[in-house]
């Protein structure tokens, strides 16, 4: 399980949920339904996580932080 954050959105141009790891660049998914978009970021981010240990890329640490409104 890994601790970064995610942000859920519908996004109407793509009619779908958009799912995004702000932490590592480039990290988005989507889904039909929030469950579907939460179940591929959570793919994404391991898959996102196993490349750049493969090829020797740093690896952001979690920021953790709350968000503010």
């Amino acid at each position: 399980m890994h601790k970064y954050e995610v942000v859920l959105y519908w996004s109407g141009d793509d009619d779908a949920f958009l799912a995004e790891a702000p932490d590592l660049p480039g990290c988005v998914a989507h889904g039909d339904t929030h469950e579907d978009a939460l179940r591929s970021i959570n793919e994404a981010i391991a898959l996102w996580l196993d490349t750049a240990r493969e090829f020797g890329d740093p690896i952001p640490e979690p920021k953790g932080e709350r968000p503010t409104v």
